[in-house]
């Protein structure tokens, strides 16, 4: 066996290990932790498939900020764990269920005739001067240009959704209204009341 063969397997079954941590702890910020794991080790296994370009930015996105940020989320808001552990066993049963369909989807899928290693001959050797990040550009671009759009119009609508969920009017609350405070003249605020001195009282 190669190196870069066993790579491949120790790496996976770390993957294989981070992923069952992330679903079966009960702390959010151990949970957090593992998929910070299995994010490190996806980023190796597209290293191992000359992915640069993918395992960079997995590392740098993901890790160094989308789960930096998660972190500081889960240990600001201090989450009670009690009624997670309560709901966990009611929901057993179901997730198990799921679970068990979306693992026998895999099976039958992977041994499919079509997933054969015929149908899946080994690449040809890329030039030096070859550069995978041009090849996903053109390919995201011109082959799978309008999947690209939709995923961005889905993204765009999913922040619109989360700004319009969060801005909630409070009664409790004040709110400035930019338009009516340009409008405001200096009489509207300001008012120069006489007032005799203090001294001439006395006297």
């Amino acid at each position: 066996m190669e190196f870069k063969l066993f790579l491949f397997w120790v790496v996976s079954l770390i993957l294989v290990g981070a992923a069952v941590g992330v679903i079966t702890t009960r702390n959010p910020v151990q949970a957090a932790l593992f998929l910070v794991l299995a994010f490190f080790n996806s980023a190796i296994i597209w290293m191992l498939m000359e992915a640069e370009f993918l395992s960079i930015t997995l590392v740098l996105v993901y890790v160094g900020a989308v789960m930096v940020l998660f972190l500081f989320v889960v240990m600001m808001l201090d989450i009670n764990l009690s009624p997670l552990r309560e709901g966990f066993t009611r929901y057993l049963p179901l997730g198990g269920l799921v679970a068990a369909l979306i693992v026998g989807e895999i099976v039958l899928l992977i041994s499919n005739k079509w997933f054969s290693a015929e149908n899946f001959p080994v690449p040809a050797a890329r030039p030096a001067d070859y550069s995978n990040t041009e090849e996903l550009g053109v390919a995201m671009y011109t082959d799978y240009l309008l999947q690209f759009e939709i995923a961005a119009v889905i993204l765009l609508v999913a922040i619109i959704a989360a700004i319009a969920l969060t801005m909630r009017r409070r009664p409790d609350t004040k709110y400035q209204r930019p338009a009516e405070q340009v409008q405001v003249r200096k009489e509207d605020r300001l008012r120069i009341v006489s007032m005799d001195s203090g001294n001439q009282e006395s006297q």
